[in-house]
Formats: structure tokens, sequence, C-alpha cells
């Protein structure tokens, strides 16, 4: 049996092989990527074969691979007004996005609260397509330009989101969808051109690759953002300044390329282990709730209530017994607080101090039974009603 069971995968995934290589091979780079001579281009020869890599993962041409610091950083870049496309320069002046997003894309980027709009979701955790597609008839009417946001999974349930059906409702407004695909790369396909997005965000740490690198992929050359996040140097075509994490960077590449080709093989891996989770989670405590069950899901993941259960006691019990998870979004300074993907799906009160487990590609059957042995403890505990509830 594991000393210690890692099952916060969604939060951050362990360093793949492929990518703790490059980072080392890279380290040994001294050369700024911005600079002509020999040792520059060696920097920036391992930065455009990340760029391609990248590019590959998610079906998009590398020059429109921006590179970033994080996912959150991307967000940020792609959730402006001044995204000009077709050589159409006024502002977007509109941003809708769905309920459940995560904490950066709620924020509302550089937008203005007053022009931030949600969608809501159904009991499952699905996007509302009906309501979006109301909401961009009103947008329409008004002659507006609004950028929709809508993340490809959800980071705490992993429920899939019907994003190719909301771009079709989208680009028949004249408007613009950036998808939020942090936690589906690499576990389920994300290929731009079938999804219909126009703006992509990837982070390198979901996938195996490094903290500390993220990227925005645009459709095409003719989405242009006129006023950067990061201003002041030339690097990323303009759109991000700053020195390049070269080392970061070609990890992150390494990590997609990886991703890439065992993406099917990973993807069964962890649905075999997450329906035996499930289905031990169900035996041991039948009252317990499997959030969006009904739904697509990401092959990795499990939120999970049980009556009297409160996450924060509930982490730190599985912590103690050696098993690693989370109560949902774990970037957030680790306060653990009820759910607000769980409260927009009209989960009761009671039920919104829900547990993620989120799997990947080495977690093992011993971990699972790890997991369920310290659920069954958590069982007693909570049926007698003891603190440790």
């Amino acid at each position: 049996m594991a000393e210690r069971a890692y099952l916060d995968w969604n939060a951050t995934a362990p360093l793949r092989p492929q990518a703790r290589e490059a980072w080392q091979d890279a380290l040994a780079v001294v050369g700024n990527p911005s600079s002509v001579h020999a040792e520059g281009r060696a920097a920036r020869r391992l930065i455009e074969q990340a760029r391609e890599d990248v590019a590959h993962l998610v079906g998009a041409r590398p020059a429109d691979v921006i590179f970033t610091a994080s996912g959150t950083e991307a967000n940020m870049l792609a959730l402006s007004p001044a995204i000009e496309t077709g050589g159409e320069k006024r502002p977007r002046d509109r941003l809708l996005i769905s309920a459940i997003e995560h904490a950066s894309v709620r924020a509302g980027g550089r937008f203005p609260r007053e022009a931030i709009e949600d969608i809501p979701v159904d009991a499952d955790g699905r996007v509302d397509l009906a309501a979006l597609a109301e909401a961009m008839s009103r947008a329409l009417s008004r002659a507006s330009r609004p950028l929709v946001s809508i993340m490809l999974a959800n980071n705490e349930t992993g429920v899939v989101q019907p994003v190719a059906d909301a771009a079709a409702i989208v680009h028949a407004a004249k408007g613009l969808l950036h998808v939020d695909a942090v936690q589906a790369a690499g576990r389920v396909p994300c290929d731009m051109d079938s999804l219909g997005a126009d703006l992509l965000t990837l982070s390198g740490h979901k996938i195996g690759g490094p903290k500390g690198a993220g990227a925005l992929v645009r459709a095409n050359e003719g989405i242009h953002f006129a006023d950067p996040l990061i201003r002041g140097g030339g690097q990323e075509r303009g759109l991000r300044a700053g020195t390049e994490n070269v080392a970061g960077i070609a990890a992150f590449g390494a990590a997609a390329a990886a991703a890439r080709r065992q993406m099917a093989e990973e993807a069964a891996h962890m649905l075999e282990l997450r329906d035996r989770l499930e289905a031990g989670l169900k035996a041991i405590s039948p009252p317990a709730v499997i959030f969006g069950a009904a739904a697509d899901r990401l092959p990795n993941t499990t939120l999970f209530a049980a009556p009297g259960m409160k996450a924060e006691t509930a982490v730190i019990a599985f912590d103690l017994e050696g098993v690693a998870l989370s109560s949902g979004a774990a970037c957030s300074s680790g306060k653990v607080q009820p759910s607000h993907v769980l409260a927009a799906m009209g989960v009761s009160a009671a039920l919104r101090g829900a547990v993620r487990v989120s799997l990947g590609w080495t977690t093992t059957q011993a971990d699972v039974e790890m997991f369920l042995g310290a659920w069954r403890k958590r069982t007693t505990a909570l049926s007698k009603g003891g603190i440790a509830a």
C-alpha cells in the first residue's frame, strides 16, 4: 500500500519525465531568446519547438500560440474589450460567462462589472444553451459586440460543456468565443476547429508540465489584441512583453507532446479507476451524492458530498489518513469555501461542502483503496455525529 495517495491532479499534476528532461536540458542553455547570436538562437529554438508541440495538442497553428506565465494570465489577456477581428476595431462591449467558470474568468478580466452577464447552468452543471441563445439574441438586437467565455470542462465537477453547440450560437450572433480548456487538455480532445473556439486557454502544470507556464491560443492571426496585458518588449509577437521562461516553456511543450501521444491510453486508465472509486464510495455510503454523474465528465474527476459532511474537516481528515484531495478549486490561497459551481447547479446549501477527487496517469488501484479506506473511517465518524464530521 502506498504511504500516501495523491488524488488532487486537477489542482496540479506531477511533472512528466519528458517535461523534467526538457526542463533540465533547457537550464543549460544560457542565451536570451531575443538575442541574435548563437546562444540566443538556441534558446529561441526551444521556445519555437514548444510552440509547435502546444499548437498540435489543440489543432492550432504555432504562430497563434501566445505563451504566458499561467492559465490565469492567459484568461486575463483573453478577457479584454480591445479585441479586433476582421478589421473591426470597435471594442467588445459585453462579456457573457457561464455561472460555473473558474475564478480567473469570473473576475471578468478587463471588462467593467456592469458589462458582465452570467449564463446559467442546469442541474447537471451544463451550460443552458437556450439562455445563451437568448442573451446573444439581445446582444445582436442592440448591435453589441459580445465576448463569451465558457470552459471546456469544469474544474470541480469535471462536467464537459457543450462548447461546439455554444460556438454555433455565439458566432451566429457575431460574437467571439473564449474557451478555458485548462482542465480538459490532455484528458479529452481539444481541437479548436471542432470546438469552434476563437481563443483557448491552457496551463502547463495541469498536463504534467511545470508551474509558471501557460498559453492563450488564437484560432487565427486575424484576432488581434490592441491592448496587451503586459507591454514593453516585442516578445510573443508584441502580445506579451518580457523575456520568456525558456525552461518552463520547453517543459510545457514536452508535456503537451506526451499528453497528445498518450491521451487515449491515459484516459482509459483514469476512467477505469474513477468508476471503481465511485462504486466503492457509494457502496460504503449510499446517501453520498456524486455531482454531474448523469453528464459527460472528464475521466478523472469525482466531486461528491454526503449529509453532515463539511469540506474543510473532510479534507483535513483525508490528509491525516494519507490521502491528498481538495474541496474544489485550488486557486484561492488554501481557503475552503462553499462551491459557487454547486450553487449555480441548484444544489442545497447542506451539500455544497463537497470534496473533489481527481486522478492521473500514475494513479493506482492501491491509491483508490487507500481513499476508500479513509472514506470508510470518515463515514463511520459521520454516522456517529462526532466532531470529525
